[in-house]
């Protein structure tokens, strides 16, 4: 082998050793990449600025591939899950969309309505109900005018939608707050109607929570209740 071959054989070995040691190097690197960074996953952002109650689609969203350590739980969706949904508060362009910012798809009938009432730890029954119970609706009236003093079942076997957690609101004379908690019923929109005009003018409103299972002959129940039915008498509203 002459010297010129010898260099040949010399600068492909020591190509072949440069190979292994880049081969090595960018394994290296890469293994300490996705010891790092770990597998990905796809979540969707927004493409633009997008207002509260905006219905998202392939038009505004795009899937992006982020490391699965960096990307939280509620934010794993597929395409399916969010298209046709609607955000609940305003979003900026690439912001991830996530369950919490999803306005719940609602499994009202055609003829309910959701109501919110707000009622406290007594007359809410605190603990007591969730969403699927059903509850009756009272109300007391004491100081409306054209209203007899009394207390009345407003509705009854209403579905509880949701319950939120407790809340502070001005109380009616705006010197101080209360608390209070706020519940969302399915009604009837005539009931819809009864309800939200109690829930402002009434003294009190509050959830009589029902036995589950089937509904029962409720026909003989009082509806309404006054000081007559205490033995005084109940005083007319233009004699207060």
């Amino acid at each position: 082998m002459n010297p010129r071959q010898r260099r040949g054989v010399l600068l492909m070995v020591l190509a072949a050793v440069a190979a292994v040691v880049v081969f090595v190097g960018v394994s290296t690197y890469v293994g300490d990449v996705n010891s790092k960074v770990g597998p990905t996953v796809t979540v969707y952002q927004v493409t633009k600025d997008l207002p509260a109650f905006t219905t998202l689609s392939n038009k505004n969203t795009e899937p992006v591939q982020v490391p699965e350590r960096y990307a939280a739980a509620n934010t794993k969706l597929q395409a399916q899950a969010i298209d046709g949904q609607v955000t609940a508060v305003p979003l900026t362009a690439g912001a991830a969309v996530s369950t919490d910012v999803l306005v719940p798809q609602s499994d009202l009938d055609p003829d309910e309505r959701e109501v919110a009432v707000n009622v406290n730890a007594v007359t809410g029954l605190v603990g007591r109900i969730k969403p699927g119970d059903r509850v009756d609706v009272y109300a007391t009236f004491a100081d409306v005018p054209g209203l007899p003093q009394q207390a009345r079942i407003l509705v009854e076997n209403v579905r509880v939608v949701s319950i939120e957690g407790q809340k502070q609101v001005p109380s009616a004379d705006k010197q101080t707050m209360q608390d209070v908690i706020p519940v969302t019923l399915a009604l009837k929109s005539d009931a819809a109607l009864s309800v939200t005009y109690a829930n402002s003018f009434a003294k009190e409103v509050r959830l009589v929570g029902l036995p589950s299972g089937v509904a029962q002959d409720r026909s003989g129940e009082e509806k309404t209740y006054d000081a007559g039915k205490l033995g005084g008498t109940a005083i007319p509203v233009e004699q207060r």
